[in-house]
């Protein structure tokens, strides 16, 4: 850029800067991935705090978006006191936004009760998510969709039989399976190779560690440019 000439402001003073179709199209993906970045930076920039605001109103170019939650558990994973460890990741048009990581308050009785306080877990979540797209006026494509590495917990929560198995998750089953029923989430398998809230809640090794980044559109910043 030896070429070009530093600007003396940031944007043009009473600017009228609008979504125009006819313009040529642009690498949606760059103008997404730049303008996180500044997004973050803004938090310590107050003078770009205007200008990146400007910018992020035309990041998704008004189409809907696909929203999808991965949820996992490490059973029993704590040698002191025998809880689960709880994780979510949320990804909004394939990025990633949200991403918890706990152990869970209680010792669960069994592997499917731990997932479904996950499962319920990544569901308010959701709820919350889903308000502010609302809010901003933003289009979903289809449901929420939940990705679960347990067939057992994703069956029991569309199974409308009580099981005696899972009387005792009780209030979480139910509370999932009317959220299911109101068409806000559906759900969906996926093998645990694939899980990539997987990250969240377990030791993993190197190789599946950087695997799981390369999935969550993580970039190394130490790699060479």
């Amino acid at each position: 850029m030896s070429n070009y000439k530093p600007a003396c402001t940031l944007i043009e003073a009473k600017h009228c800067i609008g979504a125009s179709k006819e313009s040529d199209q642009v690498d949606k993906g760059s103008y997404q991935q730049l303008v996180g970045k500044l997004i973050y930076l803004a938090h310590t920039r107050l003078d770009i705090a205007y200008l990146v605001g400007v910018l992020s109103q035309y990041m998704h170019e008004g189409d809907s978006l696909t929203v999808g939650i991965y949820t996992d558990v490490d059973y029993v994973g704590s040698v002191d006191d025998r809880r689960s460890t709880t994780g979510y990741c949320y990804l909004i048009g394939g990025n990633l936004v949200t991403w918890q990581s706990q152990k869970q308050r209680v010792v669960a009785q069994s592997s499917v009760e731990a997932e479904f306080r996950a499962m319920a877990l990544g569901i308010c979540e959701g709820i919350w998510i889903k308000n502010i797209l609302n809010d901003l006026q933003i289009p979903m494509e289809g449901l929420i969709t939940l990705f679960c590495d347990n067939q057992s917990t994703i069956s029991i929560a569309h199974d409308p039989v009580q099981h005696n198995k899972s009387k005792h998750i009780e209030v979480g089953r139910h509370f999932i399976k009317e959220k299911l029923e109101l068409g806000m989430f559906c759900t969906e398998y996926v093998s645990s190779t694939n899980q990539l809230a997987d990250i969240l809640t377990k030791g993993i090794s190197v190789i599946e560690l950087c695997k799981q980044r390369s999935k969550l559109g993580m970039n190394d910043i130490h790699a060479p440019a």
